[in-house]
């Protein structure tokens, strides 16, 4: 069997420390037999040092420079289009760089892609559960949509040791094969920031392409979303700004 490739994607803006101990995580977790890993890593325009401090430490990581304005979902997008260029990877492994990841979660997405083939006969895209750092809180992962044609709700997902079907996925830890860009490309141009891996997980499930949880817990990320919303007291043209920000 030949290896398989993986492209391992993310994107960082000034939060150097933060980035450095994620790297260090990935590097750190089990390499399963048959696999293997390139990083491609967008610094957005990073004033604090994080691409000379990973070019130090992980020179092997190919750092492909932003202009600070791509936010999430454009960095994403430039890490996935720069590794394509490259070469056409068996899948694509998208991280966040908050997060630390488990000794064994690339088990656990390789698990799941043998379940979905034996189960749909296809590949798919898979998201991995993180935990608060303290506590058994997961927050984030996959979620089911509930509707009963009125309004649609969705149930967020708590992992077991078995893959589960999800509606909408987390790109904190998400495996993407090569089979669905062939179908339904990567992110949306039109998602600057946010909502783009909800979006991206939504329309593989249009397009009947597998979506899992991966079981098990793959690693460590404190829920830092905050409110979408500012409250009435605050001036009308800075709300304005607020919903129109990225």
């Amino acid at each position: 069997m030949n290896n398989q490739h993986i492209a391992v994607l993310l994107t960082c803006h000034n939060r150097k420390e933060k980035t450095l101990a994620c790297l260090t995580s990935l590097y750190a977790a089990e390499l399963p037999d048959g696999y293997d890993f390139e990083v491609y890593l967008v610094d957005d325009g990073c004033t604090d040092g994080t691409g000379e401090a990973i070019s130090i430490k992980f020179p092997s990581i190919n750092i492909v420079e932003g202009d600070g304005n791509l936010y999430w979902a454009g960095g994403m997008r430039l890490a996935w289009k720069t590794a394509m260029k490259v070469q056409n990877y068996d899948a694509y492994l998208l991280i966040n760089d908050d997060v630390i990841l488990g000794a064994d979660f690339l088990h656990n997405f390789i698990d799941t892609e043998k379940f979905s083939i034996v189960t749909t006969g296809m590949k798919g895209i898979y998201t991995g559960a993180t935990r608060e750092k303290n506590s058994d809180k997961i927050t984030y992962g996959g979620a089911r949509i509930k509707s009963n044609h009125i309004i649609a709700t969705f149930e967020n997902l708590t992992p077991t040791q078995y893959p589960q079907p999800c509606d909408m996925a987390n790109a904190n830890i998400l495996w993407v094969g090569k089979e669905v860009i062939n179908k339904i490309g990567i992110f949306d141009e039109r998602f600057t920031h946010g909502i783009a891996d909800y979006d991206y997980s939504l329309s593989a499930r249009k397009n009947d392409i597998p979506v899992f949880l991966a079981p098990n817990i793959c690693g460590v990320c404190t829920d830092d979303h905050g409110n979408n919303w500012m409250s009435s007291e605050v001036p009308l043209k800075k709300r304005i700004g607020y919903l129109k920000s990225p």
